[in-house]
This record gives structure tokens, C-alpha cells and sequence, in this order.
């Protein structure tokens, strides 16, 4: 068990893992989460902290606290995609971010799809330093990885145990998908409300997936890779009818996939270096000279040259004198 938790992977994977899930945190601000920044204005009395935020306990958020967060974990965020002071930046961004989280959750509403988000900012900073494109392994990122895997499952198998737990078996054969196809569906959704019993069809099929995901761990590496495509389509198609989002998830599930592959500022550079030779107008003129005999091979007993390139000697005729 100890050897799956710490399974050694590329410390290429862990940088650029380590990259997305800070940048997105720095989108995340900006994009996904501005209207956290709205509770500032909202009566204190109003904030009804989570659990963790009665335990420690935190302030309640004022304009100056929010804006301070805010702008401080933008900045860390941006810093630590980096990679540099790894433990340090990562520390400060994990702090910062459940403190952003607990202000956005604690007015009502709390997402389950940042569960496997923060445990990524959790255990990030634990892998140590690493540099894109190295491919030495390190346990270390591998318990970061498989234990980010692990809370990404958790989402998805104890959702269908919260629908069973509270809906119970009315929530597969109820108007679950009915109600948000009123309420936020799409020109598409409504297709596919007019086939008959699809939507209840779909809602076994969500709790079925949600109940079988933890076999992703038994597959092999081919169909590990595949079956997470699956996840990845789900909320695709989830988005597509429902305009649900499940982006904090999205990234944290790209624990599973072997990131170290994808180099793009590699890319961008041979892509401009093809694109710099390609553009030349100017070509220098063939020079041409007599051709010069070869060097004669050096003499001496047990004397054999090295092949150019570590290669093997021509066929036909042996090397050496």
C-alpha cells in the first residue's frame, strides 16, 4: 500500500502540475470567483462561518480583509506557478486560498467540486523542488499526485452517497435533471428532454459512475487514461446542457494524466525557430572548394578510431588499420 501511495513519477510531471494548479487558482480569482469579493459589502451578521472557520477562528470579512486576500493571493499565486520557493509560496497560497474559500462558503452555499483543488494546494508544496522537462522520479510527487487522485474519487463517489443518503432511490427516478434543465439548460438540453425516460436513464447512469469510480485505480495505465477522458466528457456534456462548471475539479483531476509530455513554451520556441528559418530571404552562396583527401587514420598498435556519433563501423570493411 505504501509503494501505491508513493509511486514515483517525473519531477517534470510535479512542475508542470505544480504550474496549472497555481495559474488556475490566479484565474480562478478572476474568472470563477470575483463575486467573493462582493461579501465585503454583505451585513456581518450574515456570515455564518463553516466548521473550520469556527474552530481556529477566523475574522469576519470586512472590505479591507477581502481586498487583502485578494490581491495577496493573486500575487502568490502568479509567483508560485514559477516553481521557485516551492514550500514557502505554496504554504501562503494553500493559507490564503481556504481563507477565500471559507468566506465564499459561509454565506449559505458550499461547493463540492473544490474539495480535490485544496488537497492538490495542500500537498503541493511537500513535493519539493522540481523542473520542467526532468525526468528523474520522485516519491515524494507521487504521494502529491495519488493523494490529490484520491480526493478527486472521493468527490465523485461520495456525491452518489450524499444523493442515495438524502435523496434516496426517488433521486434516480425523480425530476432531478428535469428542474435544472428548467431552471439553466441549454437549446440542447431541451433535445434532450424530448426524448422519452433519457432523463431518467441519465440519472442512473450519473450515480452508477459516480458509485464505480474508484475502479480507476485497478485499471492499467492505457485504461486509467481513458476512463478519466470519460470524466473529462461527463462534464463536458454536463456544461454543454446544464451549464454546470466543475472547473476546480478539472484541473485537480489532471493529477491523472502525464503532464510532463506537454511543453508548450518548448513548442511556442521551435515553432518561432521554424518560422525565423523559414522567413529568410538571404541564403549564402555555395562556396565550392576541391575536395581534400581524408585525414589517414592514425597508426599504432591497438590504435582504432571511434566511430563518429557513437555508431557502429560501416559495413564491409573493419575498423582500424
Amino acid at each position: 500500500m505504501s509503494g501505491w501511495l508513493t509511486e514515483a513519477v517525473p519531477r517534470g510531471r510535479i512542475a508542470a502540475f505544480r504550474t496549472l494548479i497555481y495559474l488556475f487558482v490566479a484565474a480562478d480569482l478572476v474568472v470563477f470567483t470575483p463575486w467573493v469579493r462582493t461579501r465585503a459589502s454583505v451585513p456581518g451578521e450574515l456570515y455564518q462561518p463553516l466548521l473550520i472557520g469556527r474552530l481556529l477562528p477566523l475574522p469576519t470579512p470586512t472590505p479591507t480583509l477581502v481586498a487583502v486576500i485578494f490581491w495577496a493571493l493573486l500575487l502568490l499565486a502568479l509567483l508560485a506557478a514559477t516553481g521557485r520557493a516551492p514550500r514557502l509560496l505554496g504554504w501562503s497560497v494553500c493559507a490564503l486560498y481556504l481563507e477565500w474559500m471559507i468566506i465564499a462558503m459561509s454565506y449559505g452555499k458550499v461547493d463540492h467540486d473544490r474539495f480535490g483543488l485544496l488537497v492538490a494546494l495542500a500537498v503541493l508544496p511537500t513535493a519539493g523542488r522540481a523542473r520542467h522537462g526532468d525526468t528523474t522520479r520522485t516519491e515524494a510527487g507521487g504521494w502529491a499526485l495519488r493523494v490529490t487522485q484520491i480526493a478527486v474519487i472521493c468527490t465523485y463517489f461520495l456525491a452518489a452517497w450524499a444523493k442515495l443518503r438524502f435523496g434516496g432511490l426517488d433521486w434516480l427516478t425523480g425530476s432531478v435533471l428535469a428542474r435544472a434543465i428548467i431552471r439553466r439548460g441549454t437549446d440542447l438540453a431541451d433535445l434532450v428532454a424530448q426524448v422519452p425516460y433519457l432523463l431518467i436513464v441519465a440519472q442512473f447512469g450519473i450515480v452508477a459512475f459516480e458509485l464505480f469510480s474508484p475502479v480507476v485505480f485497478l485499471l492499467p495505465a492505457r485504461w486509467r487514461l481513458a476512463m478519466v477522458g470519460f470524466f473529462y466528457s461527463f462534464h463536458v456534456v454536463t456544461i454543454a446542457t446544464i451549464t454546470i462548471s466543475f472547473a476546480p475539479h478539472l484541473a485537480a483531476m489532471t493529477s491523472f494524466l502525464p503532464l510532463e509530455r506537454f511543453r508548450p513554451l518548448v513548442w511556442a520556441r521551435r515553432l518561432a525557430g521554424r518560422g525565423t528559418r523559414g522567413s529568410a530571404t538571404d541564403t549564402p552562396a555555395r562556396v565550392e572548394t576541391e575536395p581534400t583527401a581524408p585525414d589517414p587514420a592514425p597508426v599504432g598498435a591497438g590504435a582504432e578510431p571511434v566511430p563518429p556519433g557513437d555508431q557502429a563501423p560501416a559495413l564491409g570493411r573493419p575498423a582500424g588499420p
